[in-house]
């Protein structure tokens, strides 16, 4: 069966912290907001819902409000990557030999389509992903399994055949809980010991081959099979 290499977007392909900073800082001043960049630090890579309620926790803002937040401060996102895309060492390099080697590619991401889409866009190989889940696709966010089920699911081929990216341990624990091989890959905020639950851990995407990533597959221990 064909292996497959499911990535997860920011800090895997995107070096997005620094964006993801000054997005939640430009939606924050818009808004009048107060803006505590060590809280944002602590809470970075959970879900908008959760970033919004520590920051501003004495606002009790609802759904709606929350979700309008959110839309801009995605886009301010969007604006910033769009003028200065901070890509990750090795990515394209490691997309495009994972695909002449015949590996099925797919993006597994909480953020929204429209982020995903730029991110590939601007990769410049949006041809070879065959899939992208993004959180719109899903009911369920990280640490659940859902959106790499769905994106082997998408593929039509097995977990026991796939392996994630990830620089999260949220993302490490839904690849784990899918069954298939976990990378973790150090990035800003995330270190060796946080991503300590993955099978490999790699400080750089150019620690990765397409013989590598194979291995790690074919050699996995039936409890992730």
């Amino acid at each position: 069966m064909q292996p497959v290499v499911i990535f997860d977007m920011d800090g895997v392909l995107v070096e997005s912290f620094a964006a993801h900073l000054d997005a939640w800082k430009a939606m924050a001043a818009a808004e009048g907001l107060p803006f505590d960049a060590s809280r944002f630090v602590a809470v970075f890579g959970r879900t908008s819902r959760e970033v919004i309620g520590s920051l501003w926790q004495e606002r009790h803002y609802t759904d709606a409000d929350v979700a309008v937040l959110d839309d801009r401060r995605a886009a301010a996102y969007r604006e910033i990557i769009n003028a200065r895309f901070p890509v990750m060492p090795g990515a394209r390099e490691l997309i495009v030999s994972l695909s002449h080697e015949r590996f099925a590619l797919a993006l597994g991401s909480s953020g929204p389509r429209e982020n995903a889409e730029l991110v590939l866009e601007k990769l410049g190989w949006r041809r070879l992903f065959g899939v992208v889940v993004t959180g719109q696709d899903v009911h369920r966010g990280k640490p659940d399994p859902e959106v790499f089920l769905t994106a082997a699911a998408r593929l039509g081929i097995a977990p026991s055949h796939c392996a994630v990216i990830e620089d999260a341990p949220a993302g490490i624990a839904a690849a784990n809980a899918a069954g298939m091989v976990s990378i973790g890959l150090v990035s800003s905020g995330r270190t060796r010991e946080l991503l300590s639950g993955a099978r490999l851990v790699v400080d750089s995407l150019q620690e990765l081959s397409p013989a590598s990533i194979r291995q790690l597959i074919a050699s996995a221990p039936k409890q992730l099979l």
